[in-house]
C-alpha cells in the first residue's frame, strides 16, 4: 500500500515575483519517483521569519495531516518549514509526536529514517541552519532599530495609540490555532509550543473563548 503524502509550499513574495511552481513541481516527481500518493497541496505566500501562529496556511497544513493520518509531509527546504529555530524545532516534535515524517527536499533530510528510525543529525542541523539565519535577521534588527531611534531622537512618536486595546474578533483571528487546538482538548503546554507562544497566553484565550463555551 502507498503511503499518503501532502505538500506544503511557500514562497516570501505575496506578488507575482515568486511562485511555488517549482517547488511543487519538484516535490510532485519526488513523490512519483518513491510511489507516494499526494493527497493535499498547501500553497502560502508569507515571510518564514513569521511563527507558526501566524502562518494560516502551514497550521491548516499540520492540522490536516495530523486528523487524516498522512504518512509525510514534503518540503522543498528547511527554511520554507521556518527560520526560527524554536519554531522549527517546536514544529518538528510536534510532528514526531503526531508520528508524521517530513522531508526537506533540499537537504535531503527527513524525520524519520527508512527503518522508522529518528534521523541522528536532524535536529543539530537545524539548530545550525536556523541559527545563522536568526543571526541575519538580528543584523537586519539593529539596522532598523538604529533608524528607529534616529527618527526619536528627532522627535518622531511610535507605538500604539493610548487606550488601544485589540477586539476579541481581532484575538480569535490571530489566535485562530491556539483556540482551535484548546477545543480539541490538547494540552496547555503542547499548544503552546506547537503555536509558538507563550502558556500565559494560551490560558488567557482558554478563559476568554474556550471555558465560556
Amino acid at each position: 500500500m502507498n503511503m499518503k503524502a501532502v505538500i506544503y509550499a511557500r514562497v516570501s513574495s505575496v506578488g507575482d515575483r515568486q511562485d511555488t511552481t517549482r517547488q511543487i513541481r519538484d516535490l510532485e516527481k519526488y513523490a512519483l519517483d518513491n510511489s507516494l500518493v499526494i493527497e493535499k497541496t498547501f500553497e502560502e505566500h508569507i515571510s518564514g521569519a513569521k511563527k507558526t501562529k501566524d502562518r494560516p496556511v502551514l497550521s491548516k497544513c499540520l492540522e490536516h495531516c495530523f486528523e487524516n493520518d498522512i504518512d509525510i509531509l514534503l518540503i522543498s527546504e528547511l527554511s520554507r518549514l521556518g527560520r526560527n529555530v524554536d519554531d522549527v524545532l517546536a514544529n518538528v516534535q510536534l510532528c514526531k509526536e503526531h508520528h508524521l515524517n517530513v522531508y526537506f527536499q533540499k537537504e535531503q533530510l527527513s524525520i524519520f529514517n527508512s527503518d522508522g528510525k529518528e534521523h541522528p543529525f536532524l535536529t543539530i542541523f537545524i539548530a545550525v541552519l536556523g541559527t545563522c539565519a536568526e543571526m541575519e535577521r538580528e543584523n537586519i534588527k539593529y539596522r532598523l532599530n538604529s533608524g528607529k531611534e534616529k527618527y526619536i531622537a528627532e522627535g518622531g512618536k511610535v507605538g500604539r495609540k493610548e487606550g488601544f486595546r485589540k477586539s476579541d474578533e481581532k484575538l480569535q483571528e490571530e489566535y485562530a490555532g491556539v483556540i482551535k487546538q484548546l477545543k480539541k482538548g490538547y494540552p496547555i503546554r503542547l499548544v503552546a509550543k506547537s503555536e509558538g507562544v507563550g502558556v500565559s497566553t494560551v490560558q488567557r484565550m482558554k478563559k476568554k473563548f474556550v471555558d465560556v463555551a
